[in-house]
């Protein structure tokens, strides 16, 4: 326990203090997130707050898991390290999409085939337990891939992204600790921390962005937390035993996986690259309805944890009715925005603030 407190407390300072470095470092060397169309910020805005995230969870993970007896750390942090320096160099000398999923199926790999961190089973899914070897491989590392770019995609508005990751690390944190697994929890709680020393200076209004740096960071270490919690869960010798822990497991991941899946099917509808940027993401919707950065964050906030709490009452039936439930929830939700803004066209509502 005193090593989980320490590591907060260490990654919290260090990302804290040095998010104002980085600012000034922005300022001079004109590093910057110019305001467009697309867009929902209207003024420069510094990108490199992913480099705060990487120091604090880096430094804090390596020096408070000294002595544990684990083989995947070093792994873990091998896979950060590379998603880290294709966060950097994106953020400042943008990088083509293809060469993005290189390096992410690289940090992949080395979770798979040397952390062995790997998705075993489909826990009746389809129909479908233990499932071969190569199917694992294919399955793990289409689940980080979708968790990381999901998560990519959400980085919209202020603090949304570092609010929807310290929700789920906080969440897979608790978890892993009631599992006694220490080095999960402290990587988990060194990103909580991180997460809310980076929020003091990105909840609106912001002063800095993440960026790619800290999108593809966040999105490797919830992909390398939602795994484990899945594998982990399942046995009934753990304490709080999910007989649906994948459909868990999306619930604490909800808002990036449902808004990038509906994305995807609005532009295929439409005719469009399911890649191709545009402005129908939920918070985009949200600002468009009236509410303010602070309030569209705060809503999906309150929207992830509802369904957490949801899950979590129904931990107890199968996996896949469970996520027929949440599936469900996900349709009506996302429909919400869309029905108050054709009211709003027609008059019914008169504004939404």
């Amino acid at each position: 326990m005193l090593n989980i407190t320490l590591a907060c407390i260490t990654a919290f300072i260090i990302t804290f203090m040095a998010i104002p470095s980085i600012i000034r470092v922005s300022v001079i060397k004109n590093l910057f997130d110019e305001p467009t169309e697309r867009k929902a910020h209207a003024s420069s805005i510094p990108t490199l707050g992913g480099l705060a995230i990487f120091a604090g969870v880096v430094f804090s993970y390596t020096f408070w898991t000294t002595g544990l007896e684990s083989s995947s750390i070093q792994y873990i942090i091998a896979s950060i390290i590379v998603m880290f320096f294709i966060g950097i160099k994106d953020d400042i000398v943008e990088l083509t999409a293809h060469k993005k999923l290189y390096g992410q199926l690289f940090a992949s790999l080395i979770l798979v085939f040397f952390a062995d961190i790997r998705v075993t089973s489909l826990y009746g899914i389809l129909g479908m337990y233990d499932i071969p070897y190569w199917l694992s491989v294919v399955v793990t590392i289409f689940t980080i891939l979708t968790i990381i770019n999901a998560y990519n995609l959400i980085d919209g508005i202020d603090g949304l992204a570092g609010g929807i990751g310290a929700i789920a690390s906080f969440t897979f944190g608790l978890w892993f600790y009631n599992y006694g697994e220490i080095g999960l929890c402290i990587l988990a709680f060194s990103l909580f921390s991180s997460l809310l020393g980076f929020l003091v200076y990105n909840f609106s209004p912001a002063n800095i962005f993440m960026g790619d740096t800290g999108s593809l960071i966040v999105g490797l270490i919830l992909s390398i937390l939602c795994i484990n919690f899945v594998e982990m869960s399942f046995p009934l010798p753990y304490p709080f035993p999910f007989r649906s822990s994948p459909a868990m497991a999306i619930a604490i991941l909800i808002i990036p996986l449902a808004d990038t899946l509906r994305i995807f099917i609005i532009r295929l509808m439409n005719g469009k690259s399911p890649f191709q940027a545009d402005r129908n993401h939920i918070h985009h919707q949200l600002l468009d309805l009236g509410l303010t950065h602070r309030e569209a964050a705060l809503t999906l906030y309150l929207v992830n944890i509802g369904f957490i709490l949801t899950a979590l009452v129904l931990r107890n039936i199968s996996s896949l009715l469970l996520l027929n439930v949440l599936v469900g929830m996900g349709v009506v939700f996302s429909m919400v925005p869309y029905a108050l803004k054709t009211l709003k066209a027609k008059g019914v509502i008169m504004k939404v603030e």
